[in-house]
């Protein structure tokens, strides 16, 4: 298992990483799995054995489940090294203010995790998704109080636009507050959305990414194909509608380039699709999941695997994504002055 300095931070994390999504299927979350704690305990334990340092999960999974599987699962465990990461923002009550990222909310929401995952403190506590009601400042000097408190080691943010993480990032330089050390991302072969800013932000301010769903949703997994329905058993065939798909045949192209390499590696779809994350130096670590044992123990093999420059290319030229403005033009008129956070994008579009 290779490990990963999380963003500016002293902090490494294992390039995979353990979702959790999958673990007690309450309400909406049941369409992605229903692993109970023996279930879960036996994927966390084949993830921990094969070095995956860091388990990723949220207060809104199952409405609290998710977290109070964790900590039965990681009794005893924290003490070898096993990090914790979790999120919040979305509701988890009634209240008015059981939502959000307020102060009374982000502190509420943090002691509740603490008490169902069984720990004193969280080591990344993350924003789940943007809050354009709550000044940032509020906030970032809610989350800098759980750092000073000791509850809470690391912060970041999850789903941010580029403008949302440049303007909390510039409210904590400005207050000394904790910074974002990592942001979590939606990025995979389809959907490459967040090279046009998120990636160059990771690059120009030292955050870790992270990436959640990096299979689509189980689209890239291999399992998928064209003119064929979701397959039994699948997330697509429960009716989950992430990512939206824009372009249905530009998907099928990439599962079609994801097999052609796997045939050749004898490898599956859905580890070629891993290595090609974990293949960007950009990228910290990849949250792996899964209904069954198996498929965390295929998803796992992707870290053993490295692709050569010829199917890199092969992906890239099959997935990627146009070059927007004003990126076309920085290309075209300001190459001989371009940052490396520039060149995260550009260097993918060469001008033909």
């Amino acid at each position: 298992m290779e490990y990963r300095q999380l963003g500016r931070s002293g902090l490494k994390v294992s390039t995979l990483s353990i979702g959790t999504m999958t673990f007690g299927g309450v309400g909406w979350a049941k369409k992605t799995g229903q692993l109970d704690a023996q279930g879960a305990k036996r994927v966390v334990d084949l993830c921990l054995d094969a070095g995956v340092n860091l388990i990723d999960t949220a207060d809104v999974y199952s409405n609290g489940a998710s977290e109070e599987i964790i900590g039965e699962v990681l009794a005893g465990k924290r003490k070898n090294g096993v990090l914790v990461a979790t999120k919040a923002r979305f509701r988890m009550g009634e209240g008015v203010n059981d939502a959000g990222s307020s102060r009374q909310h982000l502190i509420a929401a943090c002691e509740a995790s603490l008490r169902r995952l069984k720990t004193d403190v969280i080591d990344l506590y993350q924003l789940h998704e943007w809050d354009g009601h709550t000044p940032l400042e509020e906030t970032m000097e809610a989350l800098d109080t759980l750092v000073r408190q000791g509850k809470v080691r690391y912060v970041g943010c999850s789903n941010f636009s580029g403008w949302h993480i440049m303007k909390a990032l510039g409210v904590s330089d400005r207050d000394k507050r904790q910074r974002f050390v990592s942001q979590q991302i939606h990025y995979t072969l389809e959907a490459r959305e967040a090279e046009y800013e998120l990636l160059p932000i990771s690059v120009d301010q030292g955050l870790g990414v992270i990436i959640w769903s990096p299979l689509a949703g189980g689209l890239l997994s291999g399992k998928h194909r064209r003119d064929q329905a979701a397959p039994e058993g699948t997330r697509q065939f429960a009716g989950w509608t992430e990512p939206p798909i824009r372009d249905e045949n530009r998907l099928w192209n990439i599962v079609d380039a994801l097999l052609s390499v796997g045939e050749r590696r004898n490898v599956s779809a859905a580890q070629v699709a891993l290595a090609w994350l974990i293949g960007r130096k950009v990228v910290t670590s990849v949250i792996i999941g899964g209904r069954t044992e198996e498929q965390f123990v295929d998803n796992l093999a992707a870290g053993d695997l490295v692709l050569t420059a010829e199917e890199r290319k092969l992906l890239d030229d099959t997935s990627l994504p146009p070059l927007l403005y004003p990126y076309w033009h920085q290309r075209n008129e300001a190459k001989d002055r371009l940052s490396a956070a520039d060149l995260e994008l550009i260097a993918s579009h060469p001008k033909r």
